[in-house]
């Protein structure tokens, strides 16, 4: 019962925090689109290559440029895309980890409460 207590690891950012794009988070999303879509018609092996093509440079994860397209259609919570992908079996923990490494290399930035509500 006290493991969901435990500290997770990563940044804690308040229950509600929203985030977007941030300036080069726009260019790496429209990256990552037009390397998926390149790739889409020649298999799965040439679109798993484009996206550790597109996530290498940016020191990110592969799956990460998922969330930016979520983030493209406007301010989400971490709930907001992990319910959004949820028909992908992304865990709301996978999200959240996305998030921080996403905010980390500065494609994504947190909306001040006070913008949020």
């Amino acid at each position: 019962m006290l493991e969901s207590l435990k500290s997770r690891g990563g940044k804690r950012w308040p229950r509600g925090q929203k985030f977007e794009l941030s300036p080069p988070g726009v260019i790496a999303e429209t990256a990552y689109r037009d390397a998926i879509q390149a790739a889409r018609a020649q298999g799965r092996t040439a679109l798993e290559i484009a996206q550790r093509g597109w996530a290498e440079p940016l020191g990110v994860q592969p799956g990460d440029g998922v969330l930016l397209g979520e983030l493209r259609t406007g301010k989400k919570s971490i709930a907001e895309l992990a319910r959004a992908l949820d028909d992908c079996g992304t865990t709301q923990l996978e999200v959240k980890g996305a998030i921080d490494r996403l905010s980390d290399a500065l494609l994504i930035a947190p909306v001040p409460l006070a913008q949020a509500a």
